[in-house]
């Protein structure tokens, strides 16, 4: 039986969340050992606490078989490199509290060198390609709900934070500190149209005084309301919308002094807000050879490709990879019942559009193997921008006009 409405959630959290402070520091580093050697191999976490940043996990650089000494000294030479550029990441998201400061908080560094018997099921060599770093499976969403082919409601949460961190920088907020969470409910017709906002949550870090009196949830609503609802498609916010901004009450300790951050730990912030399957692995900190970040990429390409040619209005998209092997091992194409193809056509057609789905497919058809991993850290990796307007590779609608031949 269809329903004539119902009611659905997503969440954000901004880049001065703890764990999006790790997450920022592990892709921090995957740029760096990028920019010495675009085939380097990093697994990077992060833990960020009280005045401390930790690093650990595994990396190489230098080409394989090359000269042992040399590679390993190219290794060593970009983990010294590492802690000013660390801190330069957290300096640049605000970070200079008594409880965690840029500058003073201790840092401690323990990567080292990748496993050889990993290596030698991703290495390619004469008798076989490139494998797949792990096992897993990734998906990849799009929507006709939002512009930018994402769920509406993972999108509106996603720019509430981005749009309140950059009057924060501007120093227009001047009253902000970075640590934030935002979560935004819609009411959705039977077909599946927003059609009204229920509910917005934003829980914002602050400074003891505003405007020279204290911080209160009253004060905090009327300071950054005004900008909120400019984000939001006239008539979706009404009368009945309810307002939560810092319900606990004062929010001044924050950040990794306030909770600790671990690397990978909002997985579902940075893919589709709850709305689309996930297939477990985190993105941050990994190299594109590893699939969990690579793969969900190209998935995501896929999808929003397929409907932005107006193929379906939704669109998911599952692959699966084995340890070792070059060839997916599945592809599934589900179009949820708005689709105008076959979706096994869909099947036959995408993974041949970006060379077979293999993993050096991927990196080489989406441009993956280059320092541009930071900024994915924070307010989602999907919904962006393309590549030449400053965003990423994976959201170019250049399939489109190939796709729309199938219609």
């Amino acid at each position: 039986m269809s329903r004539s409405s119902y009611i659905f959630t997503s969440e954000s959290v901004s880049e001065g969340h703890p764990d999006k402070v790790a997450d920022r520091i592990s892709d921090t580093v995957v740029d760096a050992f990028l920019s010495a050697d675009p085939e380097a191999r990093v697994a990077c976490e992060t833990l960020v606490t009280t005045n401390r940043i930790v690093l650990a996990g595994e990396v190489r650089a230098g080409k394989p078989g090359g000269d042992k000494a040399a590679n390993k000294q190219l290794t060593k030479d970009i983990i010294k490199s590492l802690e000013p550029k660390v801190r330069a990441a957290i300096k640049d998201i605000g970070y200079e509290q008594k409880g965690f400061h840029w500058e003073k908080a201790k840092y401690a560094c323990y990567l080292h060198g990748q496993s050889a018997h990993i290596a030698q099921g991703v290495d390619a060599t004469d008798k076989k390609d490139e494998g797949a770093g792990d096992q897993g499976i990734m998906f990849g969403y799009a929507s006709t709900e939002t512009p930018e082919l994402m769920p509406a409601t993972l999108q509106y949460s996603h720019n509430i934070l981005s749009r309140l961190a950059q009057l924060r920088h501007s120093g227009e907020l001047s009253e902000l500190e970075p640590d934030a969470k935002s979560q935004v409910t819609l009411e959705y017709d039977g077909n599946g149209k927003p059609i009204r906002v229920v509910s917005i949550v934003v829980s914002h870090q602050h400074k003891k005084k505003i405007d020279g009196k204290p911080a209160t949830s009253k004060r905090m609503l009327q300071l950054i309301k005004p900008h909120i609802l400019p984000i939001f498609p006239e008539g979706l916010i009404t009368k009945k919308t309810q307002w939560l901004v810092n319900p606990t009450g004062r929010f001044e300790i924050g950040g990794p002094d306030g909770d600790a951050g671990v690397t990978g730990r909002k997985i579902i912030v940075d893919t589709y807000g709850g709305a689309a399957p996930h297939g477990g692995g985190a993105f941050s900190g990994k190299d594109p050879t590893k699939v969990d970040r690579s793969a969900a990429y190209a998935c995501r390409y896929l999808a929003k490709n397929v409907v932005a040619a107006g193929l379906a209005d939704r669109c998911t998209i599952q692959i699966a990879y084995a340890i070792g092997v070059a060839q997916p091992v599945s592809f599934h194409v589900d179009l949820h019942g708005t689709g105008k193809v076959d979706p096994a056509q869909l099947e036959k057609l995408l993974p041949q559009l970006i060379g077979g789905a293999t993993p050096r497919a991927i990196r080489e058809h989406l441009q993956l193997n280059r320092p541009i991993y930071a900024r994915t850290a924070a307010y989602g990796h999907f919904g962006r921008t393309p590549d030449n307007q400053g965003g990423f590779s994976w959201e170019k609608t250049d399939l489109v006009s190939e796709l729309k031949g199938l219609a």
